[in-house]
């Protein structure tokens, strides 16, 4: 992803954050959020080493994903038109492959949003902890990599 990219992701980002996850946020925290996400952020957490690949359909942005350090996701979003295509399993297995080639172990971990958990889960992530709460967020740790077997107290 380069700087020309950032305005569209950080867009998309807001878009779909609002319509799948930011509703159990109060409005002061979903602007927050929004705030912590938008283009200026992305262009700080690339100056930070995070690492961005997005996928395009027709010239269009499709999705992107974002990891930190080689072993966390920390941003992975698909256009909903795009959505159950494969759009986000190509990006997640791109960033595993380049992570993997930069020397990452093989665990990766991610915060998954209740929307995401099926999605996490199809690519192999199980779940590492019980669903937590940050900022009105509420999230679900999960791992890959890693023979922990699901999560005890999952639902």
């Amino acid at each position: 992803m380069n700087d020309a990219d950032i305005g569209a992701a950080a867009r998309l980002l807001e878009v779909l954050g609002r319509e799948y996850f930011l509703g159990t946020c109060s409005p002061g925290q979903a602007d927050a959020f929004v705030r912590e996400n938008d283009a200026q952020a992305l262009r700080r957490l690339v100056a930070d080493g995070y690492v961005y690949h997005l996928a395009e359909i027709d010239g269009a942005l499709a999705g992107f994903i974002g990891m930190r350090e080689r072993r966390h996701v920390y941003h992975l979003f698909v256009a909903k038109e795009c959505q159950r295509r494969g759009v986000g399993r190509r990006l997640w297995e791109h960033a595993r492959q380049v992570a993997m080639q930069g020397g990452a172990d093989g665990v990766f971990t991610v915060n998954a949003s209740n929307y995401a958990v099926p999605m996490y889960e199809s690519l192999g992530f199980v779940r590492a902890a019980a669903m937590q709460t940050k900022n009105g967020l509420a999230f679900n740790p999960m791992i890959f990599g890693q023979s922990l077997g699901p999560f005890v107290g999952a639902p």
